[in-house]
């Protein structure tokens, strides 16, 4: 399986609507998206020096599994709010060592 996660950085004029609105965006993917096979994400709770605002993890069964959906449509959508909402983002893909 290939995880991919991915921290968020908001802006600073970021309101709590644009966060509702990305979670509403994310949370509406797994249903329309069939590749994602694990999909997690939510607010930071512990803030410090070194925090981001936002993380994701999600799972995909394979490398071409993530880029279908990287390019999908509503994903596409998705990305397009967090340009807009975001300062940085980060993100890392690999291979899960999980062996359920």
């Amino acid at each position: 399986m290939i995880k991919h996660v991915v921290l968020f950085k908001f802006k600073s004029n970021v309101t709590d609507s644009d966060i509702s609105k990305l979670e509403e965006g994310l949370g509406a993917l797994p249903s329309i998206i069939s590749e994602i096979k694990e999909y997690e994400f939510g607010r930071n709770v512990i803030n410090s020096e070194r925090s981001f605002d936002f993380g994701l993890v999600s799972g995909f069964d394979d490398l071409d599994a993530l880029q279908r959906y990287s390019k999908h449509p509503h994903h596409l959508e998705v990305l397009k709010h967090i340009g807009e909402i975001c300062d940085n983002i980060k993100s890392v893909d690999f291979y899960s060592t999980d062996k359920e």
